[in-house]
């Protein structure tokens, strides 16, 4: 648990520093010389072209302003993140998920948005619930949502044509997924018939709300119910009998990068990831994508990125102005007409529909009606770090999960019940 005191403890010391909010939680006027010039926090370069797009829309209706955009690697976007909030330095908006918004939030390192949400009437119905609610904290919210990414089967037509195999739909269950898998795998090929990541948001979290179980609920772990159990061992069998290439065979190769090299045939993943794949000659031309098959009930799990004003923003005003445009109609039309990923206003998914016409994006979209939110609490990234740690094994062919998951799920309580302390 010493990540987690330090992790909080940074956070909590932050606010200390701040000395440019307004006690009552006002907006800061632009500077009466001239543009006030803010900044943008964001990690993923893909999508910067088309948020430079957006941001010269928002500067054309608001020309009183400029945005900087600062780009930082998702791989130190955290790190930078906290020591540029200790600094006071840190970006007036900024990228926010679902792991990290309630620690933020409870740190008091966010500005709460609900007043100038009401006075603006920025239109918040407009998105998702599930996604909205995601970004709100004891009763507050502090994010406003700009995109969503569901998860869907990914399937390679070329591999099923040559195994004769009918292409995933919306009628196939767990049970067509294992029967596929076993048919497709190929050892002298090395191909195996679909590939069990031990990832989160794509694999397991879904497959266990799919078998009617919970990964967090009121504040407790849902790792030790019989069908969470259930949907972790989809998984782990499919390990076992050699269909999936184990966790230690991925160590440094992702199953996303199995997929595209054609080295699995199935795969489940993100919709933000589509891009990647209409990059990829080979799956442009022979991939396909469908909603995921069913358990014991149908589930997809819903995430998506939020904007949020730092607290400590020096200009509050111009900063809340950005982030009620990026929740408006003109931005997420911009973002969805660049491909990279589904902007969560209605309405606006036609254009990332028709970004790439080879696949069936919309299935992303049908599987909004039973998608589940990711789970988070204000540490959630402490007890993830304690699924990776225990369920390697399982998911390495090693056997175990009905223990290790009871295992996992005492640890998480005890994580849990140390964020209220």
């Amino acid at each position: 648990m010493r990540r987690r005191t330090l992790l909080a403890g940074a956070l909590a010391a932050a606010p200390l520093a701040a000395g440019c909010s307004n006690d009552d939680g006002a907006l800061d006027t632009a500077s009466p010389r001239g543009r006030t010039t803010i900044s943008y926090g964001m990690w993923d370069p893909a999508q910067a072209p088309a948020l430079q797009q957006i941001i010269k829309a928002f500067e054309r209706e608001n020309p009183q302003i400029s945005v900087e955009i600062q780009l930082t690697p998702w791989n130190t976007y955290w790190t930078t993140l906290r020591t540029a909030m200790r600094g006071g330095t840190a970006p007036d908006v900024f990228w926010m998920n679902a792991v990290n918004i309630q620690l933020y939030a409870a740190n008091g390192m966010l500005e709460p948005l609900d007043a100038h949400i009401a006075r603006d009437r920025t239109p918040v119905d407009e998105h998702p619930e599930a996604l909205v609610d995601i970004y709100a904290y004891k009763g507050k919210q502090y994010g406003l949502p700009k995109d969503f990414d569901t998860i869907g089967l990914w399937y390679n037509k070329a591999l099923f044509d040559k195994a004769g195999i009918t292409y995933p739909d919306s009628a196939w269950t767990w049970d067509d997924v294992r029967d596929a898998a076993r048919e497709l795998t190929d050892p002298k090929k090395r191909i195996y018939g679909i590939a069990s990541e031990m990832d989160r948001q794509s694999k397991f979290y879904p497959t266990i709300f799919g078998a009617g179980g919970y990964v967090l609920r009121d504040g407790h772990s849902g790792f030790a119910d019989p069908r969470s159990i259930e949907g972790l061992r989809f998984w782990t069998d499919l390990v076992d009998r050699g269909w999936s290439p184990p966790q230690s065979a991925m160590a440094e190769v992702r199953s996303r990068n199995l997929y595209l090299s054609e080295q699995v045939a199935m795969n489940y993943d993100l919709s933000a990831m589509a891009s990647f794949m209409y990059a990829t000659p080979a799956i442009k031309d022979h991939g396909g994508v469908t909603v995921l098959p069913k358990g014991r009930k149908r589930a997809t799990v819903i995430h998506g990125l939020a904007n949020v004003v730092s607290v400590k923003s020096r200009h509050k005003q111009a900063a809340w102005k950005l982030v009620d445009f990026l929740a408006r109609r003109e931005a997420a039309e911009i973002q969805a007409k660049a491909g990279i990923t589904i902007s969560s206003y209605t309405g606006t998914q036609d254009a990332w529909l028709k970004s790439m016409p080879e696949f069936d994006l919309k299935n992303f979209i049908d599987m909004l009606d039973y998608a589940v939110p990711y789970p988070s609490s204000r540490n959630t990234a402490v007890w993830e770090d304690l699924e990776y740690l225990l369920l390697g094994a399982p998911f390495s062919g090693k056997g175990g999960i009905e223990d290790t998951a009871r295992t996992l799920a005492k640890q998480m309580d005890r994580a849990l019940d140390e964020e209220d302390n």
